[in-house]
């Protein structure tokens, strides 16, 4: 009989065998699943990049500049939006110079001067929306837009063909639409990095629990074995075979329930949209890698844990010494810590190296989280003063490792708490900022040869609205001190436009502020008769009048504290300035419309205001939450689950011990709380300490983003309560376990 037989055999005559066999595959089916899934974001990122590459101008290129032959089409791609919904829009101009153009997948053809292509979804859009409001926008509709040129199914996208007279002096020259490789989201496939650590871990913990269910029979089956006259390697393969039928199983598993899983993702938002199924198709051969990996590691441990039978007699593996857990294992956390600092603190900092750091110290929980169990049981065992308390302490002082197995999930999921409620406020408190203008005004940039005709032609189409709203064209210019060009300089925005104007349309400070006459506002003080005004940072432009009045704005918001408004009437005479805005302010009624006259009289450049910016930051950050929460939840289920097998399997390798206690008549519940402090007290302390690496680890990832000090807030404190409420509540499998073992026979042991 060979070693896959008698493992069969085992299988179908032990029904607790049996059950151990079916958690582990379950526990390998999950990891499986989660891992496939994980490694398949950075792809599918990649894959909805790929389709939308043709939207951003930066992936064009154009060699017209080294021929001197104008390029075949002029591109403008920016955002445009009805309501808080997110519209791509791409301004096109075909210049005649190239018959044929290859068109992306999914776009049918180029539109004409007036007319626009489409998504499915701006086409419905548009038909259940005011044309003053939308549709006036985009001209004609001539076409639709297919799957296979959106980012996501529902993206707002339209193509609008106009004349190259009509198009900005900003649009950019191609030779043809990109064919280059897209990049996949970079905070996505960190993400996807982060995830696969921190989940795979705790589905690996619960196929280690799952397969202790039955540990202590294993090895008396194997001894027996062993003195029967096998030799340790055919232990060892019936070991591997046994453990290798679950893996295999639970492999299988996950690769099909891959699939349903990802099926889910798809409804999972991400950068405004969904996703489409093929999105997340993984390589065969990343496939089969993972298929085997996670099985070989399962055998791997499962033979291991088998090493004592190998080297003992029978009966002695369960009787002799252990030995105390030497000291060095507090080094771990300080050494994988070192090693992940280093690794955030290079200037190009690696994202693989960034990664092993924090694998180093997940990893790390594990040989340090043993000695935290044993010191915290050798602390009970010395001030026990009832017999659960004494129970519990030994057998956490004896039995470290075994004891902090129920454990370990709940500490990755507290660290793991602990890291993103560090990440996501420091995330948060980077919102804001934006451009000066108040949150409902809408501005479009332009040069001095457009911007008052841009206001001009605005104004005509509100007018045509019933809008009684003005666009102003208002111009910057630089007030610079120092030698321009060299590092004395030193150069100061300013917007030339009256107080009346800034008190309207600027979010400065400035209401009240207005004096007669023409002046200059600023935040803070300045002598005019150290300043030159420039229209262009390398000029050195003209001396600003040095008996210009100056007055000191309140102080307001610190984004718009440096702010400075100079009257027209102050601009010395033969500066120009040469950028411009063209604004205009709104109403909540009237919003849409006005910014249809805008977009209609600014063709090709972006429309847009404060209050969008802040609507796009807050859907980055849902985006976050959104991740974090399903990570969390994830992180939490694996990690009670864990911990109620492990425990369950810690009163299965001791039901002699217990068989014998309750025999002696040793009451079920003093057991069972002894049970409970075994998963408790091993776990507040772990968990705090998991917390405080949680906590560190975060601050050391938002450093690779923002330099700025992090924001700690007492959410920190709810990872480390929720983890031993877990923990507890997976040791509330005891009482049942034990009224199992009093059901049965003591001679069954």
């Amino acid at each position: 009989m060979n070693s896959f037989q008698l493992a069969m055999r085992v299988l179908r005559v032990d029904r607790r065998t049996r059950t151990s066999a079916i958690l582990t595959a379950v526990g390998v089916a999950v990891a499986t699943s989660l891992v496939l899934l994980l490694a398949s974001l950075p792809g599918a990122t990649q894959a909805r990049s790929q389709r939308a590459i043709w939207q951003d101008t930066g992936s064009y290129y154009s060699q017209s500049g080294e021929s001197q032959a104008p390029g075949p089409l002029l591109m403008a791609a920016n955002k445009d939006y009805s309501g808080d919904r997110e519209i791509t829009r791409v301004d096109i101009a075909q210049t005649g110079t190239s018959p044929m153009l290859s068109l992306p997948p999914g776009i049918p053809r180029l539109p004409a001067p007036g007319e626009s292509i489409v998504s499915p979804a701006l086409g419905k859009l548009i038909q259940s929306t005011p044309q003053a409001q939308l549709g006036d926008r985009f001209g004609k509709l001539v076409d639709s837009l297919g799957p296979e040129s959106l980012m996501y199914p529902e993206q707002l996208v339209a193509v609008v063909g106009h004349t190259p007279e009509s198009m900005p002096k900003t649009a950019m020259a191609a030779d043809g639409f990109p064919n280059k490789e897209a990049q996949p989201d970079p905070l996505l496939e960190l993400l996807a990095w982060v995830g696969v650590i921190v989940l795979l871990v705790p589905s690996l913990v619960l196929v280690a629990s799952s397969a202790r269910l039955t540990a202590a029979r294993r090895e008396l089956r194997m001894a027996a074995l062993r003195l029967a006259g096998a030799t340790p390697g055919q232990v060892t393969k019936i070991v591997a075979a046994e453990t290798a039928l679950s893996a295999v199983v639970g492999a299988l598993l996950g690769i099909l329930v891959a699939p349903a899983l990802q099926g889910l993702s798809t409804f999972v938002p991400w950068g405004g949209g969904t996703w489409l199924a093929s999105d997340f198709s993984l390589p065969v051969g990343s496939t089969i890698a993972v298929a085997v990996a996670i099985p070989l590691l399962v055998v791997f441990a499962g033979v291991l844990g088998i090493r004592r039978v190998l080297k003992t007699p029978l009966f002695a593996a369960s009787a002799h010494a252990r030995r105390p857990l030497h000291w060095w294992r507090l080094l771990a956390v300080p050494v994988a810590g070192a090693f992940f600092l280093f690794a955030i603190s290079q200037d190009n900092a690696s994202l693989p190296m960034v990664m092993l750091g924090l694998f180093l110290l997940v990893g790390s929980a594990a040989i340090i989280g043993p000695w935290v169990t044993s010191a915290v049981g050798g602390t009970f065992v010395r001030i026990w003063r009832k017999p659960a308390s004494l129970l519990a302490g030994r057998r956490l002082r004896d039995d470290p490792k075994s004891a902090y197995r129920a454990t370990a999930g709940v500490v990755l999921a507290v660290f793991t708490g602990s890291m993103a409620l560090t990440l996501l406020p420091s995330f948060e408190s980077m919102a804001g900022g934006g451009r000066t203008f108040k949150d409902y005004v809408l501005y479009a940039d332009s040069d001095a040869a457009h911007a008052q005709q841009t206001a001009d032609q605005t104004n005509a189409s509100l007018a045509r609205y019933g809008i009684t709203e003005k666009a102003v064209s208002v111009g910057q210019v630089y007030l610079s001190t120092g030698e321009p060009g060299t590092r004395s300089q030193n150069l100061n925005r300013a917007f030339v436009m009256t107080c009346e104007d800034a008190t309207k349309l600027l979010r400065v400070n400035i209401a009240g502020s207005c004096q007669a006459g023409p002046a200059i506002y600023s935040g803070s003080g300045i002598d005019p008769a150290a300043y030159r005004v420039t229209s262009e940072y390398d000029k050195a432009g003209a001396p600003l009048d040095p008996k210009a009045a100056v007055h000191v704005l309140p102080r307001g918001d610190e984004d718009t504290s440096s702010t400075i408004v100079i009257d027209p009437a102050l601009v010395p005479a033969g500066v120009t300035p040469e950028r411009f805005d063209v604004i205009v302010p709104t109403t909540a009624e009237n919003a849409e419309v006005v910014r249809t006259a805008l977009v209609g009289a600014a063709p090709g450049q972006e429309v847009g205001s404060r209050g969008l910016h802040l609507i796009g930051q807050q859907q980055e950050l849902g985006d976050l939450r959104r991740v974090t929460v399903i990570g969390l939840i994830a992180a939490g289920v694996l990690a009670g689950c864990s911990a109620a097998v492990a425990t369950a399997g810690s009163v299965m390798d001791r039901r002699r011990t217990f068989g014998a206690l309750i025999a002696a008549g040793t009451p079920v519940r003093v057991l069972s709380r002894a049970l409970r402090m075994e998963a408790a007290l091993p776990a507040m302390v772990a968990t705090i300490g998991a917390g405080a690496v949680g906590i560190g680890v975060g601050m050391g990832l938002y450093s690779l983003v923002e330099k700025e000090a992090v924001v700690l807030s007492p959410w920190l404190l709810a990872p480390v309560v929720l983890g031993i409420g877990v923990a507890l509540l997976g040791a509330s499998v005891s009482t049942p376990a034990l009224k199992r073992v009093q059901s049965e026979p003591l001679a069954d042991e």
